[in-house]
């Protein structure tokens, strides 16, 4: 063997042989959420919730503002229409207030819904390059609206002082309900974001469904207006939990029918277990349709 034949021998890559290779395949069990995946990822999530915030408010005059002028002129238009012109009760209480104590939560809700509902096929440039958990898409889409509700909720801290209500000790409650909004909307959108992925006419429903469930919800109304043999069947609404709780801790009002919040609640569990599952059945579908 030649002196250059030894030494292109002696240069040769040898193979490595502890190569390790991650395989990604569909989960087989029932409920296929992998928790400790999801909390790998926090700087992506952190990503998605800033970049929601950003592009929503990109380029606009007023900024962050539209976040409290939405709310107060939907507020005006119920004041004129409903609490001058339709007289509907209130509980007691300034309609105004009534009104926008409502409008606070249901803001947050129908727009979680919105974005969670296509935010798969606005991420379709990520969702078909790189592997992460798909569920972080809708999450941080709901997780986005709180900072537009964090502003929304101290103008109506203001609004409240204007017309000397004081927050009662249900207010330390409030978290519970928001919470609970959030998870509404989360196990809709989940329902909703995957369907929409394959079936684009979703989304152009979503402003259509949710003008609708405005007014199945106690938004501009009290709930003492629903007949009481059809109130268990309207509490069904998972929202209408979420805004009785919330009028009853921040306005003082007489406690809300705890049965109805708890029937609520059951069907917000429910469907975010189903959603759950039949997001993560088919995420798999997700980087070959969007």
């Amino acid at each position: 063997m030649s002196v250059i034949e030894s030494e292109l021998q002696a240069t040769k890559l040898q193979p490595i042989a502890d190569i390790s290779v991650i395989r990604i395949e569909p989960s087989r069990s029932w409920l296929a959420v992998n928790l400790p995946e999801l909390w790998a990822y926090p700087e992506l999530l952190y990503f998605l919730v800033w970049r929601d915030v950003k592009v929503r408010y990109k380029q606009t005059v007023i900024g962050i503002g539209w976040t409290i002028l939405q709310p107060l002129t939907t507020m005006v238009i119920f004041t004129v229409i409903f609490g001058n012109f339709a007289k509907i009760p209130s509980d007691g209480l300034p309609y105004p207030v009534f009104a926008y104590t409502a409008l606070l939560p249901w803001d947050l809700f129908a727009n979680a819904l919105n974005r969670c509902t296509v935010s798969l096929t606005g991420s379709a440039n990520l969702i078909t390059k790189v592997y992460f958990p798909r569920l972080i898409v809708p999450a941080s889409a709901i997780i986005s609206g709180i900072i537009d509700f964090a502003i929304a909720f101290v103008f109506l801290l203001g609004i409240m002082l204007w017309f000397h209500i004081v927050p009662t000790w249900g207010a330390i409650a409030l978290p519970i309900f928001l919470l609970l909004a959030l998870m509404t909307a989360l196990a809709v959108g989940l329902w909703l974001s995957a369907l929409n992925v394959r079936y684009r006419d979703v989304g152009h429903a979503i402003p259509f469904l949710i003008q609708i469930w405005m007014f199945l919800s106690p938004v501009a109304y009290p709930v003492s207006l629903v007949p009481e043999k059809w109130r268990l069947l309207y509490s069904l609404n998972p929202m209408v939990g979420v805004i009785e709780g919330f009028r009853w801790a921040l306005l003082g009002k007489e406690s809300p029918d705890f049965k109805l919040i708890a029937v609520s609640t059951a069907v917000v569990v429910a469907l975010l277990l189903g959603g759950l599952v039949y997001f993560k059945r088919i995420e798999r579908t997700f980087a070959d349709v969007v």
